[in-house]
């Protein structure tokens, strides 16, 4: 039998890139708001190879509705394999800034809301013993700057709570994958100028693909990354406050 891989975020490029590169042979769940109208990206997979695509109503804001969802996808398809964790809000920094309401939400998204599904998530694939739960959280949560950090506060959360739940599923026989992009260009980012080693949707998958493939539990994409934010951690604060998007 081919394996369930549940895309927690549908219409996300990164995690359609991704669901289609494992789509050979297998069943995916897409799980979004407005499920029905996912056409185009079931096509996309179909085309691919997978087996099967199956919809499924998911609002990450709706808290209470997390566990719901998960224990239907497992009653129709038996298990989760691979679980991609793609929803997310870049929001907008400025508007955060003067406006507690958007900045709260930014961080509900892209912090609570994760929080609540990757625990939910964690539980379920510790009782299977096996399954892998993508993470995405972001350069920019490595060191929060200036010109972003509601965002960027959020996936620092995300980040250290994603770093803590892999050590604590060590040896459960499920294990998490954090992956960390920089700049990535795509439907999110359209009309902002792209940083210094931006990367597209497609690397991104590629990059998540391999780690997966290869057991590895963390990625940074491009790979560079990792050795400049060694050295930008250390950066003087007042360089750093200066640092663009």
């Amino acid at each position: 039998m081919g394996e369930t891989v549940l895309v927690l975020g549908g219409r996300s490029e990164i995690g359609l890139e991704v669901a289609r590169r494992l789509a050979p042979g297998s069943t995916v769940v897409l799980a979004a708001r407005r499920s029905a109208d996912l056409d185009v990206e079931e096509k996309t997979l179909r085309e691919a190879g997978a087996a099967e695509v199956d919809r499924v109503e998911f609002d990450a804001d709706d808290l209470g509705s997390h566990r719901a969802v998960l224990l239907d996808v497992v009653r129709r398809h038996r298990r989760l394999d691979v679980v991609v964790v793609a929803f997310g809000l870049l929001g907008d920094q400025v508007r955060a800034e003067h406006d507690p309401d958007h900045a709260v939400q930014i961080v509900h998204t892209d912090y609570v809301a994760h929080v609540a599904v990757l625990t939910q998530l964690a539980a379920m694939m510790r009782t299977q013993g096996c399954g892998t739960i993508v993470v995405f959280s972001s350069v920019a949560g490595v060191r929060v700057r200036r010109a972003n950090y509601v965002y960027g506060s959020a996936k620092a959360g995300l980040d250290g709570f994603t770093s803590g739940l892999a050590d604590a599923m060590h040896g459960s026989g499920a294990r998490v994958l954090l992956v960390r992009p920089g700049f990535v260009i795509g439907r999110m980012t359209d009309g902002m100028t792209p940083a210094p080693f931006s990367s597209t949707p497609d690397q991104v998958a590629d990059a998540t693909v391999r780690a997966l493939r290869s057991g590895r539990g963390e990625v940074w994409v491009p790979a560079v990354l990792r050795p400049v934010f060694a050295v930008l951690r250390h950066a003087p604060r007042a360089l750093w406050r200066r640092m663009p998007r």
